[in-house]
């Protein structure tokens, strides 16, 4: 029996962005919201509902009553972003995700779905990393006071269930990709970055930098796997069923990793894109930048026994986001006239 139904109105934090549009995607692909049901998915813009601001937030809680809330939103970057602003990302997804998680149980949510991320885990842990290193170790400095306000937010759900029992999960993607990413030239994450930098060589200089060595590994996933994934985790998952994962003390998880499985190395990922945009000119490597974190894997086991697992392989996700983002430059261009 599933968690949630189509008759739940389903509030999505955060569902102009990356991640929160595709789990709108997926939820109205298998039924969810549709009149003939009297379900509900609720997309306030930022214009619409505030979610630093915490008396706004309860008020539109308590009007619109959703049965289910889903937090996507947060203030996300790459790693100049969250080196630079490290103070700006520290409050301001601190603000986010304890106004929606509190204001969810204050409101009588009936279950609630946060997003953290696999930058929660201790730099140098071992690989791929179970859900168990949590907090064993230190954090990669540059995206520290992100994983920080994430680890706050998973904690602060982990707690309400303790005390309260209330039906809050989590889950820690790994990179994401895919419609809707962010193509800043400094601010955003390396996998949309590089497609920026490539598609622009190729129109313009023929020259492509890139930061680092080319040697840290990387795990992407397409983010429509995780619009998947988000939904099963609300359809199957029960912390209360017996073979519910546990960690290795034989506690039940409140947070599981979702992921490929899978890495490549920077430097390979770069081939990739070249490949598949058929760029034929110079890859410099800056070894002056930072290269992050030596290598992030999840080890996806417990979501994969529950009976989920990544669908879109790299080479095909990648295709996709580049015809994506190519519309989205035809359009601006478009505007522009």
């Amino acid at each position: 029996m599933n968690k949630i139904s189509f008759v739940d109105k389903i509030f999505i934090a955060g569902a102009n962005g990356m991640a929160g549009s595709a789990i709108v995607r997926t939820l109205k692909k298998y039924g969810y919201g549709k009149n003939k049901y009297a379900g509900q998915i609720l997309t306030p813009s930022r214009k619409e509902l505030n979610l630093l601001n915490k008396e706004e937030v309860n008020k539109w809680m308590r009007i619109n009553q959703p049965d289910v809330v889903i937090i996507a939103a947060a203030k996300v970057g790459g790693i100049h972003a969250n080196d630079k602003f490290s103070a700006d990302f520290l409050l301001e997804n601190l603000k986010i995700e304890l106004n929606l998680i509190e204001s969810s149980f204050l409101n009588n949510v009936r279950r609630l779905l946060f997003l953290g991320s696999s930058c929660i885990y201790p730099k140098d842990c071992p690989q791929p990393i179970k859900e168990e290193y949590l907090l064993t170790g230190k954090l990669e400095p540059t995206n520290e006071a992100y994983a920080i306000a994430k680890i706050a937010g998973i904690k602060l759900c982990e707690s309400l269930r303790k005390q309260y029992k209330f039906d809050a999960i989590c889950l820690m993607p790994t990179n994401l990709y895919g419609p809707g990413d962010n193509y800043h030239p400094t601010n955003s994450h390396v996998l949309p970055s590089l497609i920026r930098k490539f598609i622009e060589a190729n129109d313009n200089s023929g020259i492509v930098k890139c930061w680092g060595t080319g040697e840290p590994l990387r795990e992407f996933m397409h983010v429509d796997d995780l619009g998947d994934a988000c939904l099963f985790a609300l359809e199957k998952w029960d912390l209360n069923c017996k073979s519910a994962p546990k960690d290795i003390n034989g506690d039940t998880l409140s947070f599981l990793n979702v992921g490929t499985g899978k890495d490549i190395s920077i430097k390979e990922l770069t081939s990739l894109i070249a490949e598949i945009l058929e760029y034929k000119g110079k890859i410099i490597w800056d070894k002056n930048k930072p290269n992050g974190t030596k290598r992030k894997l999840l080890d996806v086991t417990k979501i994969n026994d529950l009976g989920w697992k990544s669908n879109i392989n790299l080479k095909e996700g990648l295709k996709r986001t580049i015809l994506s983002y190519k519309e989205e430059i035809s359009k601006k261009t478009l505007r522009s006239f």
